[in-house]
């Protein structure tokens, strides 16, 4: 009975679209003082810029649908092997704390990757495979209520270090359940331990041959994952943006730097809690440890998302992602308002700009920092600040 319950009460907060700033249950934060929440300033629009070179790239761009068989429609670029092309996403969790499991590895390989609230302050990572592989992924943590939504947006096979029983009762009663893998033996997931820690890692190539040896209800081939736009030509409307914060609590926070050399935004992750608000933050360049890289993405986009509060003790917590809701999105060295919504539970991500046209992303990586609903945008160009917040 609680299980039905439990199931009733996801799908119903699934199917809901709630309007940015709604009211949902509160609680305190655990890791960082409450924002002050003040009004989301309004981008003044510059004048556009000197649209970067097409490099032989259609001029309408590639997407959001009819994706050539050679064109990565999570990335827009091309793939020198389409037989990775033909088969299904690969979902891996990632985790993001304590502090000594970074440099992470393998996330400079992911087609996309998000990044969202836990709970007590922390956040993971839920890692993209798509047009590449990378040998070493990790270390892999556990699943959160969240990744229901990408499995079904993503039509992917998941990596995860098991679950709470509640979450576990979600994703092994989905159609997806197949799709599934958690740590049984190595391969296809192994432990690793440098310096004596006790990883657990995947291994992309072996997990999607892993996973193809099963039966799976649809099939493991080349799925739809229309939904994004990619052009070079840099969209107008924007504003500057070098450097953007983004703060979930005292313990992690983050900041995505412009870097006009490769043209694209460097990640620094904070390296000691900061129980001032934000005056003592300090940081680091984060790096992968499996290909010595920094971390940079052509885009960042923060989406602001329904949260709320399955269970309080423990916190658990459902991220709403239906939408509609407000966007933002950095590519370039410019910060774009913009709004997300999904026109079904098994589709993508749709971005559109203030008059409802698809926003072009940058061919090539993307990274999504999910942050909730009430959250505070604050600063000024070129340097801008998301702060976290639920209700």
């Amino acid at each position: 009975m609680r299980f039905l319950l439990f199931f009733t009460l996801l799908l119903t907060a699934c199917a809901q679209v709630t309007p940015l700033g709604a009211a949902s249950p509160t609680a305190s934060q655990t890791a960082s003082p409450s924002p002050t929440l003040t009004e989301t300033p309004t981008l003044t629009p510059e004048p556009s810029l000197t649209p970067t070179p097409t490099r032989d790239y259609p001029a309408q761009g590639y997407g959001p649908q009819n994706f050539p068989n050679n064109i990565n429609p999570l990335t827009g670029l091309k793939v020198s092997d389409i037989s990775l092309l033909e088969r299904r996403p690969l979902l891996v969790k990632v985790s993001n704390l304590p502090r000594n499991v970074r440099p992470q590895w393998g996330l400079s390989l992911a087609d996309q990757v998000f990044e969202y609230y836990t709970e007590e302050g922390t956040t993971r990572f839920a890692a993209v495979f798509y047009g590449q592989n990378a040998k070493q992924v990790g270390p892999v943590r556990s699943a959160r209520l969240f990744d229901h939504h990408l499995m079904n947006m993503y039509k992917a096979n998941f990596a995860f270090g098991s679950a709470d029983y509640r979450v576990r009762a979600l994703l092994y009663n989905q159609d997806y359940s197949d799709r599934l893998v958690i740590e049984s033996a190595c391969p296809p997931m192994c432990r690793y331990e440098p310096n004596g820690a006790n990883h657990l890692m995947a291994d992309t190539a072996t997990l999607t041959d892993w996973i193809n040896q099963k039966r799976v209800p649809g099939g493991n081939g080349r799925q739809n994952l229309d939904g994004f736009l990619f052009n070079y030509t840099v969209p107008a409307g924007g504003q500057t943006a070098k450097s953007v914060f983004v703060r979930y609590s005292a313990a992690i926070y983050n900041r995505w730097d412009y870097d006009p050399q490769t043209q694209t935004y460097l990640r620094f992750a904070e390296t000691d809690n900061d129980l001032s608000g934000g005056a003592n933050e300090i940081y680091a360049p984060l790096t992968d440890r499996l290909t010595n890289q920094p971390i940079a993405a052509e885009n960042v986009v923060i989406l602001y998302v329904t949260h709320q509060y399955f269970n309080r003790h423990p916190e658990i917590v459902d991220i709403v992602l239906s939408g509609p809701d407000d966007a933002y999105a950095l590519r370039d060295g410019q910060m774009y308002h913009l709004t997300w919504y999904r026109n079904g539970l098994d589709q993508r991500l749709t971005l559109v700009d203030d008059q409802g046209q698809p926003f072009a992303l940058k061919p090539g990586i993307t990274w999504f920092e999910v942050i909730g609903a009430t959250s505070q945008l604050s600063g000024e160009a070129p340097t801008w600040r998301f702060t976290f917040s639920i209700p």
